[in-house]
């Protein structure tokens, strides 16, 4: 079997450990509604989700590890993915949130700086952030 073929199929695999990670957080609060299915499915597709692997995460049995991605952009843009799951329905709650840290310190930080991030990436998102955290954010 070539090295290529090794490659994508780790690849794959790590998008559909991700994409059973973003299935759980949207499956948190017991239901995944209308607005959260249109993102999985959205990310399906980005991810390269065939129709049985998308069948198979969503059975609540599935237990799929966190792939730690070595770059911090990557790690980073993980979790972009996941807020914009979780806010999906323009909203997040405690649940998510607790799902969010613990999912970041998979990725690799540690538990205080996830909070962080977590907190940053919340008022981000939500628009409570500070006029002077918004002008940083526009001139980087």
């Amino acid at each position: 079997m070539p090295i290529l073929d090794l490659y994508e199929h780790g690849e794959q695999r790590r998008n559909l450990a991700h994409f059973a990670t973003l299935a759980s957080l949207a499956a948190i609060d017991g239901e995944i509604n209308a607005q959260e299915k249109a993102v999985l499915d959205k990310f399906a597709f980005r991810l390269n989700i065939t129709e049985a692997e998308y069948k198979e995460v969503m059975k609540k049995e599935n237990r799929y590890p966190i792939e730690t991605p070595h770059s911090s952009e990557r790690r980073l843009t993980r979790l972009f993915d996941f807020f914009g799951m979780a806010l999906a329905d323009q909203k997040i709650d405690e649940a998510q949130k607790e799902l969010i840290v613990k999912y970041a310190v998979g990725l690799g930080y540690s538990p205080e700086k996830a909070e962080a991030l977590v907190d940053k990436s919340v008022a981000i998102f939500t628009g409570k952030i500070s006029f002077e955290d918004y002008m940083f954010l526009m001139e980087k």
